[in-house]
């Protein structure tokens, strides 16, 4: 029976869970420890943590969602704590810096988006929500003295993030030192058999083991998962260098985003990104491998499954035709946004970059680098002044020349404006 119908219906043996879980996973510790837990033959309870310091997620931020997924398939149950207690203090893991608070109101707005976007992924049936106020803000001052005696300040400061500060001469504030403390006491508190996170996250998890131990609790497994590249294939998926895949982005937009991923991280996106068995994946990277799987049948096949997740199989459908339409017909998507511009006085309407005053006419033309700016095409004039330069503008389909700044308003009204291969904006024009 394939390996997918056989977890679909629960006759699957702990030695195969491990090796579904194993998949895409950095480490596992200890690892023969979540083995022993699996053969106790019942649902275990997987714990994940997250500050909702952020209101919109990215593929990077849904990896660990998959992976819980991929444990309520197998039967168990997904704990997942909202750290509105903790994110008053702020997770110092990979942080020169101390983090600004957030306010009550922000936590919650922010706890209430993540959870709606979780559940594009979760099974809300196998999952038990907890915001950790519940049990962190009941404790009083001598109880938290009581559970900082289970850890000594050496142990604490020996985290990679705190010795670099330490060298460095950067403050690091005494309730900085209590948030593994605090994420150790979720973990004793919901009765977690395994804790998930990213790789930067290590510490943290071992502080649970370390109090449930000191506690005489049974000690979770902590399980981390690789930080996800962006859509470059070098850095990590970050909004600020601008290689995510937001979980909130059209369906267009989030295909043509997948089909630009580098060859070499499609199977990793779908060991990550997707909810395929691990024997389809496994399928898929020997197919890669061996050339009998071309990599762009692949990528689209990657491109509906993510968007199907986050959307539907009809929009992945539709997705996957608008892209087709772009790039093989060269023809300009239905849905670009439009813009009316004053080339007057520079005013843009809708408004995508309030924050960039655009000049008005220079002798009668319009400088394009600062109207690409201001439609939000690019990050900076000197970034569009570079792709004009490289023969990355088209403008009513005409690509221009080097060095070609400027343009009489009459060729630009009505005109799409294309920068790179996947931004569109028709200019309307209007007088003053």
């Amino acid at each position: 029976m394939h390996l997918g119908e056989r977890m679909r219906l629960g006759v699957i043996n702990p030695q195969e869970q491990l090796h579904i879980i194993e998949s895409g996973t950095a480490d596992i510790v200890p690892h023969d420890a979540l083995l022993a837990k699996l053969e106790e033959d019942r649902p275990l309870r997987i714990k994940l943590g997250v500050d909702p310091t952020a209101p919109d997620l990215h593929l990077g931020h849904a990896v660990p969602l998959r992976k819980l997924r991929q444990f309520q398939d197998l039967g168990h149950t997904v704990v997942l704590i909202i750290g509105d207690f903790t994110a008053l203090i702020g997770d110092p893991s990979g942080r020169n810096t101390t983090r600004p608070p957030l306010s009550i109101d922000e936590i919650e707005a922010n706890a209430q988006t993540y959870m709606e976007q979780a559940f594009h992924i979760l099974d809300p049936d196998q999952t038990e929500v907890h915001r950790n106020s519940e049990w962190l803000g009941k404790l009083t001052f001598a109880d938290t003295i009581q559970l900082t005696s289970k850890f000594t300040l050496a142990r604490t400061i020996e985290r990679d993030d705190f010795s670099k500060r330490l060298k460095a001469g950067e403050e690091i504030s005494q309730h900085e030192l209590l948030y593994p403390l605090m994420q150790a006491y979720d973990s004793i508190m919901i009765e977690a058999d395994v804790e998930i996170g990213g790789t930067d996250q290590l510490f943290n998890l071992l502080a649970g083991r370390e109090l449930a131990k000191k506690m005489g609790r049974p000690e979770q497994v902590c399980l981390t998962l690789p930080l996800l590249e962006g859509t470059d294939g070098v850095k990590k998926m970050s909004k600020s260098y601008g290689n995510y895949i937001g979980l909130t982005d059209t369906s267009t937009d989030m295909f043509g985003k997948v089909m630009s991923i580098p060859d070499t991280l499609i199977v990793k996106y779908y060991r990550l990104c997707t909810l395929l068995p691990v024997d389809e994946v496994d399928a898929i990277e020997r197919g890669l491998a061996d050339g009998s799987l071309h990599p762009n049948e692949a990528k689209r096949r990657l491109g509906r499954e993510i968007v199907t997740l986050y959307h539907d199989e009809a929009a992945a459908r539709e997705a996957e035709a608008a892209f087709d339409r772009q790039f093989k017909e060269h023809a300009a998507p239905d849905d670009m946004p439009e813009y009316t511009v004053n080339f007057v006085t520079g005013k843009v309407t809708p408004d995508p970059n309030p924050d960039y005053d655009m000049p008005g006419l220079d002798g009668g033309y319009v400088y394009l680098a600062a109207l690409m700016t201001k439609l939000a095409l690019t990050p900076s004039a000197n970034e569009a002044r570079k792709l004009i330069d490289g023969g990355g503008v088209k403008v009513g389909g005409a690509k221009l020349e080097p060095k070609q700044f400027r343009m009489h308003p009459n060729t630009l009204t009505g005109a799409v404006l294309q920068v790179g291969k996947r931004k569109f904006a028709r200019i309307l024009a209007t007088t003053p």
